[in-house]
């Protein structure tokens, strides 16, 4: 701050001086910014240290700062140890890899991450042999496998896993099975029998059936018996490879019987992971596994779920479609409708339905979200239950769930039901009728978040809705299947996206509009959604949207089927638009006109909307004029080569601004597009010899500015 005499003084300045004395305070506080700066320098000491004699080559430059070399130099060796390797892989190895290994023993943290990465890097690359090299690699890996920090652990556990991939059969078994055989007994630690678990899951699809059941099953069975519950889970998780690993039968005698007593363990983690793995597996399974072993096995699971275990619930019901799909062929008649059942069980969870509406029950906080997380995966998983149970059914089966997921009071819940409504439109054919109700009552929904799902794919849902079968669209005689209030609903969506701040949800919504001639009549359109365009392209201040409103109407014009109301929407076009008071409006017609001479004939355009345009040329707005000269090129290839008027009038445009225009960046581009309409032959070299005039002109003009400057 100022002190108090230097405020007065300030006061009294005349402007100059104040903005000279406010520059003199600008520069004096830059001073305080100097200070930690030069505080950050390197000293001469330093700057020493870090100097590295210029005739070492880079594996020697290697090899000394490794040796000697600060901290930041080590990492910076260990970062580029790829780039050595591709250079100079025998030298790299045989000099360099040794004094890493020799680093990383005292290494912190962030230099074992990178040294990780490198190796990584090193064993994913094509040019170098890995063979040649594995072991001393490999040693590096399995020593700072068990590092304490569990992020460096886990990095030096990836960086092996990716080596299996690389890795002979042989080494494998001797380099990496053989530790492995000591670090899954329970004197290792916790971490470390859970790499065990991975690199199990990661090195049985290396191996011969026989080595896998003599060698590594024993070891396997050891770790889904583990005392502590994250190694039986993790263990559990590889089960799936080992599987396809050692193929059905083995699977059966082997596997199955230690995931039902996974499935079935005390800790939820561990029932989880069995549950992701059965469903995982079901197609492994027979028909006779399926309906005596795996039925009774899930349908436990499910129950237990369901009176308590929230936290697996969640997961179950994400995982419901893909389960009942795996098992339905296997399924009786009572198995199916338990499922079904169940389902519908799931999708209620957490709520009372009273007077067809549902609300949420009074429960704490973190449960409440956990239920609608699990209506929010039933909602997700609708579509795949709507096959389950035969679209012919939905009516008596399903009906009234699906109305109870679009209707549910969680938006995240009506957000996903709203998401896959495409799907479930074209699941039920036919049929779709059932469902006109909640289209509307998602078009109407409070929450901007669902409707933004619904339109992603509300297009098709709108024509597969109205659509009485094949041919039926806006040039067709067929007639649509009427949705009641589905008119209201759509404009109440439109002004409410336009209410909100998210200018996106509208535009989109605007560009879905496009649809509308193949989904409602003629006239619906002409009363309900053509003045309210209008009023959008005049008054709305987002760009994006208005451009887009320009586009539906065009489309909306395009399909018009009635001549008297296609002449007053044109005429209402030039009114409001060509002639509009504002220069934003004039604007927008030309993006009309963009878009007009892509939907309709060229005929059609020079004969309704090629002169307003033309007429542009005298408008007092450069902005406008610019963008007419752009658009020229454009305009020209509408007008055929026998209309002679036409042309005479884009010529006289073209001419009248090679005479008049004064704004720069109007004649840069007139210029541009000058010479490319002459290329094409599309003006006479009457013009070209205005414009060759102009330049002279300028050229005249600036002789004359340096005859007059004082030397």
């Amino acid at each position: 701050m100022h002190p108090p005499e230097r405020q007065m003084f300030v006061r009294k300045m005349t402007p100059s001086q104040s903005s000279l004395f406010g520059e003199i305070d600008d520069l004096q506080d830059l001073t305080f910014i100097e200070r930690p700066i030069r505080r950050s320098l390197k000293t001469a000491e330093e700057i020493d240290k870090l100097t590295v004699d210029e005739d070492l080559n880079d594996i020697e430059r290697a090899v000394y700062l490794l040796s000697s070399g600060e901290d930041v130099q080590q990492a910076s060796v260990i970062i580029n140890l790829p780039i050595l390797v591709r250079q100079n892989p025998a030298e790299t190895f045989r000099r360099v890899v040794p004094k890493v290994r020799e680093v990383l023993h005292v290494a912190g943290a962030d230099m074992q991450l990178a040294a990780a990465g490198s190796f990584l890097t090193v064993l994913q690359d094509d040019i170098v042999l890995i063979q040649t090299h594995t072991h001393s690699i490999l040693q590096i890996v399995l020593l700072n496998l068990d590092h304490r920090d569990t992020v460096v652990s886990n990095a030096w556990l990836e960086t092996l896993l990716s080596a299996i991939d690389a890795l002979p059969k042989d080494t494998i078994r001797q380099e990496i099975l053989s530790p492995l055989l000591l670090k899954h007994q329970l004197s290792q630690s916790v971490p470390a029998r859970l790499a065990s678990c991975r690199i199990l899951g990661k090195v049985v699809g290396k191996f011969e059936t026989s080595i896998v059941k003599k060698d590594l099953l024993p070891l396997i069975r050891s770790l889904c018996q583990d005392v502590e519950y994250e190694v039986r889970a993790c263990m559990c998780r590889q089960l799936e490879n080992i599987t396809r690993g050692i193929g059905l039968d083995h699977t059966k005698v082997e596997v199955l019987p230690e995931l039902v007593e996974l499935a079935q363990d005390e800790a939820s983690t561990v029932r989880l992971a069995a549950f992701d793995t059965i469903i995982n597996l079901l197609e492994m399974f027979d028909s006779d596994d399926r309906t005596c072993v795996i039925f009774p096995l899930v349908k436990a699971f499910c129950e237990k779920c369901f009176k308590g275990d929230e936290a697996v619930l969640a997961s179950l019901s994400f995982q419901y479609g893909k389960l009942c799909h795996g098992l339905s062929e296997s399924f009786t008649d009572e198995q199916h409708l338990w499922f079904l059942e169940f389902y519908k069980k799931l999708c209620c969870l957490g709520l009372q339905h009273e007077n067809g509406h549902c609300e949420s029950q009074p429960y704490p906080l973190e449960l409440e979200n956990k239920y609608a997380l699990v209506r929010r995966n039933c909602a997700y998983n609708f579509p795949a239950i709507v096959l389950y149970a035969d679209p012919n059914h939905f009516l008596s089966e399903l009906y009234r769930t699906f109305s109870s997921l679009c209707h549910d009071p969680e938006i995240s819940v009506r957000r996903t039901a709203a998401g896959g409504f495409h799907e479930v439109v074209k699941l039920l054919g036919p049929n779709v009728h059932y469902i006109h109700k909640e289209i509307i009552a998602l078009l109407q929904d409070d929450s901007l978040e669902v409707l933004d799902a619904l339109l992603n794919n509300i297009q098709e849902t709108l024509e597969l809705a109205t659509s009485r079968g094949e041919g039926a669209g806006p040039e067709s005689k067929v007639p649509q299947v009427n949705i009641p209030d589905l008119v209201p609903a759509l404009v109440a969506a439109e002004q409410k996206a336009a209410s909100s701040l998210h200018w996106r949800v509208h535009e989109k919504l605007l560009q879905c509009y496009s649809c509308l001639p193949r989904v409602i009549s003629g006239d619906q359109i002409y009363f309900r959604f053509f003045q309210r365009m209008f009023s959008i392209i005049t008054t709305n201040n987002v760009l994006p949207v208005q451009r887009e409103t320009v586009r539906t109407l065009c489309v909306f014009l395009r399909y018009n089927r009635k001549q008297e109301q296609r002449q007053e929407i044109i005429s209402k076009i030039k009114q409001e638009l060509a002639q509009g008071r504002s220069y934003w409006n004039r604007l927008r017609y030309l993006d009309l006109c963009e878009m007009t001479i892509d939907l309709f004939s060229k005929s059609y355009f020079c004969k309704h909307f090629l002169i307003p345009a033309l007429e542009l040329v005298n408008d007092p707005v450069a902005n406008v004029r610019y963008k007419l000269c752009y658009m020229l090129p454009k305009l020209r290839s509408t007008i055929k080569a026998t209309d002679k008027h036409l042309l005479q009038q884009l010529e006289f445009c073209v001419r009248k601004l090679l005479c008049r225009e004064k704004d720069k960046d109007v004649v840069v581009t007139l210029r541009k597009v000058s010479l490319s309409l002459l290329k094409c032959g599309h003006i006479s070299k009457v013009l070209v010899e205005l414009l060759d005039q102009k330049k002279e002109k300028e050229e005249t003009l600036l002789l004359e500015m340096v005859s007059d400057l004082p030397f």
